[in-house]
């Protein structure tokens, strides 16, 4: 896995949770359906991980 598609990844789960959530009246920033809760959890996740990656490309 290369930094770009970690970032790929990303920012397409960020997109994809968006959409979702945009488009899902129960749906909000702080309440979710399981589909949008699955959908913030891979964001999450992938967010995670690039974030750490680049700390660790900082020390």
């Amino acid at each position: 896995m290369t930094r770009d598609d970690l970032f790929d990844r990303y920012q397409t789960a960020a997109a994809a949770h968006r959409t979702h959530r945009d488009a899902c009246t129960p749906c909000s920033d702080t309440s979710r359906c399981p589909t949008g809760q699955q959908l913030y959890e891979v964001f999450a996740r992938l967010q995670d991980a690039y974030l750490n990656r680049q700390r660790q490309q900082r020390r």
